[in-house]
């Protein structure tokens, strides 16, 4: 799901050494709500999640998050002078040197030694360099029927001016974004990707869904973004590989993170999920300290016990979905680090060429996006928890009192204020 909102999954340093992270499209092996109207509190599921109680096996066949990384590849920050010549004695070979300013991180990509598995190098590169950060180059997914509710019906917001929004600056890190479409042609949009150059793009379903949700305009049809007024930065991750796959790396999430904090935005919607990634929990400590705020989705693989990162990480607010009938979302993942629920099962969004329903925690997180936007551009002191506590004044409590593993503190019922 932009799971910093944040999308690893398309369904989201100063020591980095996580590696590399992959991404593969949701829609590939994608799981959807199949069970609405639950009594509320409860998942919503089958008994198909059972087995992704403790953290097992992921919807697709994919590994556990934390066994799930690029071949081949590590990562390192940090490293001590003269490392590379180190490194190669040991059989390592530079992939790519970045060096990324403004959130002050500097980072080799490595290609492991031939034959030897990214654990195995991990350890040797550990021992080697014991000051060094390192990591795997962990893969990330985005967070990604019938009648389908248009974002402001579904949330209970009113219609608003085209001005609504405006002073307000969106990042999300995604996949490419069709500009053309009706519901972003001039649009205040800044588009760039960070994709491999060597390959293509990943196609723009899930991107153009996200962003149009968060600043489209107002279509005939009544369909209209959150805040049609506010300027969206939109960052690419995402690419096609040589097997035809969707994927993103944390090289290039790293890259969007980078300039996206370069364009002073007020908050980032991640859609994406994946391991703990050493690198990327110190990119999001960098960017609380340039005052940017992530926003991520919890991930759609049906897990109770297992946290999906970014959005467990401490600074990062992480949105649920829920049903219209207030249940959650039976592939939602849960945990003690969900923090606000927000419709997100048979939403209505626009994709290339039109519109389709779609239903995942990704399409959760732009209702909580705009409203820490609106907050920090309006002068809110840019702190999660502060962010967090203002947020919590206006729940509508679901699940057990107080916060809880599914819900997190609630539903949010805050009314969208305009900026004009």
């Amino acid at each position: 799901m932009f799971c910093i909102a944040a999308l690893f999954t398309l369904g989201t340093c100063i020591s980095f050494a996580n590696a590399e992270v992959k991404v593969r499209s949701y829609y590939k092996g994608s799981k959807t709500e199949s069970s609405l109207g639950k009594k509320k509190g409860t998942s919503g599921g089958k008994k198909q999640n059972l087995k992704n109680k403790g953290g097992g096996d992921r919807p697709g066949g994919r590994p556990p998050p934390e066994q799930d990384y690029e071949p081949g590849e590590i990562l390192i920050s940090n490293p001590p002078r003269g490392f590379e010549t180190k490194a190669k004695k040991l059989g390592f070979s530079v992939i790519e040197h970045i060096k990324m300013d403004e959130i002050k991180m500097n980072i080799w990509r490595l290609k492991t030694p031939k034959g030897m598995s990214v654990p195995d190098a991990l350890k040797l590169i550990g021992r080697n360099f014991p000051g060094a950060t390192v990591d795997a180059n962990h893969r990330f997914d985005l967070s990604a029927g019938k009648k389908g509710m248009f974002p402001q019906k579904a949330i209970g917001w009113s219609k608003v001016k085209a001005k609504c929004g405006r002073g307000v600056r969106i990042g999300m890190i995604d996949s490419a974004v069709d500009l053309s479409h009706p519901a972003l042609k001039k649009q205040k949009v800044k588009y760039k990707s960070f994709h491999d150059p060597k390959n293509n793009p990943a196609p723009p379903t899930h991107g153009t869904a996200i962003a149009a949700m968060l600043i489209g305009k107002t279509m005939s049809n009544g369909w209209s973004g959150l805040l049609p007024g506010a300027t969206l930065f939109a960052a690419n991750m995402f690419k096609v590989n040589a097997q035809d796959k969707v994927i993103g790396n944390s090289v290039a999430l790293l890259k969007g993170i980078n300039w996206l904090a370069k364009q002073k935005v007020h908050v980032i919607n991640l859609s994406i999920a994946g391991a703990d990634n050493k690198m990327f929990h110190i990119a999001t400590k960098f960017a609380r300290k340039k005052g940017v705020i992530l926003v991520a989705s919890v991930g759609n693989w049906g897990y109770k016990k297992k946290p999906a990162y970014p959005a467990a990480y401490p600074d990062v607010f992480a949105v649920t979905a829920i049903t219209r009938k207030r249940a959650i979302y039976s592939m939602a993942n849960q945990g003690k680090y969900v923090d606000f629920s927000a419709p997100g099962v048979n939403v209505w969004t626009a994709i290339p060429g039109g519109g389709k329903v779609q239903t995942g925690t990704s399409f959760a997180t732009p209702f909580i996006s705009v409203l820490v936007g609106l907050d920090v551009a309006r002068g809110v002191k840019p702190n999660p928890d502060k962010l967090r506590k203002l947020m919590r004044k206006r729940i509508i409590d679901l699940g057990k009192v107080g916060r809880d593993s599914v819900y997190g503190w609630g539903l949010i019922n805050r009314k969208r204020t305009c900026m004009t």
